[in-house]
């Protein structure tokens, strides 16, 4: 067990939120007990991981997506009353880390979308540097757009949306998970083959045919399943803490 500061002080330390412009607050975001014994990791805040959690006798639960955003309404009522009511009620320490979380090289959303693909990052692109670009690890290249796309299927197990009309061998893969969908130009002017993130909005498929850059979109949920346990367990290893990580099924 560990005490609920030392935890904030070592996330932080971690994934250094001050670095980053963001959509919300990053770390403690629901004070709870003050002595820690067990985190549960999940992608969001959503009612049901907060009632996993308690299932699970979890005193923390740490998220990709919390609960509070700039420009939501203020009012606790309806979901937001909800969840609050169940984290006050269990005396649950909920925190979460946003674009920090994307961002780290090592246990970060895209560092272990990449590890899992079997990327290798060279570089960094667009806003906050949150894009990653580099290729395969083994130097190889992808024959196609569409292998690319079977093998990117066959990691995350979700269906993936490819555009493509280039249909050239892809080695330069720029990635970005979430709703990254306004990084494509930036992956385009980085020199990429092939960009893949969680979400496709109309403009990305113009812009992936004229471009002639591959555009893939695999689920925003499921491009950021990977950040939030790795973080929790590396934490909780270097503190002594219990750690379990709980997805919540979501079709995203």
């Amino acid at each position: 067990m560990t005490d609920r500061t030392l935890l904030l002080q070592t996330f932080d330390a971690l994934l250094q939120p001050e670095r980053f412009r963001d959509y919300g607050p990053n770390g403690l975001q629901v004070e709870g007990v003050a002595t820690v014994r067990k985190i549960v990791s999940g992608v969001t805040a959503s009612r049901a991981l907060i009632e996993a959690a308690i299932a699970a006798r979890a005193d923390t639960i740490f998220v990709h997506h919390g609960l509070f955003w700039r420009g939501q309404d203020g009012r606790v009522t309806g979901w937001l009353k909800q969840r609050l009511a169940l984290l006050l009620a269990h005396d649950i320490n909920l925190f979460a880390y946003h674009l920090p979380l994307d961002a780290h090289p090592e246990w970060g959303n895209n560092a272990q979308l990449g590890l899992m693909l079997g990327l290798s990052a060279q570089s960094h692109f667009g806003e906050q540097n949150l894009g990653f670009l580099g290729g395969r690890v083994d130097e190889a290249c992808f024959e196609s757009a569409e292998a690319l796309a079977q093998h990117l299927e066959f990691k995350v197990k979700r269906p993936v949306a490819l555009v493509n009309v280039a249909k050239i061998a892809i080695k330069k893969i720029a990635w970005c998970s979430g709703g990254a969908q306004s990084y494509f130009e930036a992956a385009i002017a980085a020199g990429a083959d092939a960009f893949i993130t969680g979400e496709i909005s109309e403009p990305q498929a113009h812009l992936a045919r004229e471009c002639g850059v591959a555009y893939l979109a695999c689920g925003h949920h499921a491009s950021e399943r990977y950040g939030a346990p790795a973080v929790a367990a590396h934490v909780a290893a270097q503190l002594g803490l219990q750690h379990e990580f709980i997805d919540i099924d979501n079709p995203a």
